[in-house]
């Protein structure tokens, strides 16, 4: 195999698991259209450059299979908006301003985010809306993801957060993204139900239109 379609392969094998959250060996290789050895060889290539690792799982009988994820490593090889000058100015914040202050200020950012959107959004119908506020995440550097439910509701997933650093510092940005999705489109309930920082593997929010 040449060293481009080697390293396709590769950046594929993230994304998958990405996206996925974690998976075992055969299912990428289904997914990928390649052998499971073929599979594993990338696998253990990843996991050598400590971008990948697996973790056993019983699913009954026999040999447990592995469950490979992606690492804190893998996870900064996608793109990431966040940086040390807005943890510095973040730190400093909460270092000279009373907690309430810092949180309006955040929570003044969010809407004023929010206003932005709306006005990029325009009044198309909601899901043309929300496939165009995924693209403008998306362009800001998140991996957003964004499809309908059987139930009439959307999902919004973010499966990779160019904020996700500050995040880990500062918890209440993540009650700013949620506040910032329930005013850009506030014709709808907003409800997070997923959030890595409590373990999952992405960020979501189920988006129900009102009435």
């Amino acid at each position: 195999m040449s060293a481009p379609a080697q390293a396709s392969n590769r950046e594929t094998v993230l994304t998958l698991l990405l996206r996925r959250g974690e998976s075992e060996a055969a299912v990428l290789a289904e997914i990928m259209g390649i052998s499971v050895q073929a599979m594993r060889r990338h696998l253990r290539s990843l996991a050598d450059d400590n971008l990948v690792e697996s973790t056993p799982m019983a699913t009954g009988p026999g040999r447990p299979s592995n469950r490979w994820h992606l690492t804190r490593k893998g996870r900064d090889h996608f793109p990431d908006g966040s940086g040390h000058f807005a943890l510095g100015l973040l730190d400093s914040m909460r270092a000279t301003l009373p907690p309430e202050t810092v949180s309006s200020l955040l929570d003044q950012q969010a809407l004023d985010k929010a206003a932005r959107y709306r006005h990029q959004l325009g009044d198309a119908p909601l899901s043309q809306r929300l496939q165009k506020l995924a693209d403008l995440r998306r362009n800001e550097g998140y991996v957003t993801e964004c499809h309908p439910d059987d139930d009439g509701s959307w999902k919004l997933q973010e499966l990779h957060c160019s904020v996700q650093r500050i995040a880990e510092e500062f918890p209440a940005v993540c009650d700013q993204e949620l506040l910032l999705i329930r005013h850009t489109v506030p014709d709808c309930k907003v409800e997070r139900v997923h959030w890595r920082l409590e373990g999952g593997h992405a960020c979501g929010f189920r988006i129900t239109p009102a009435g």
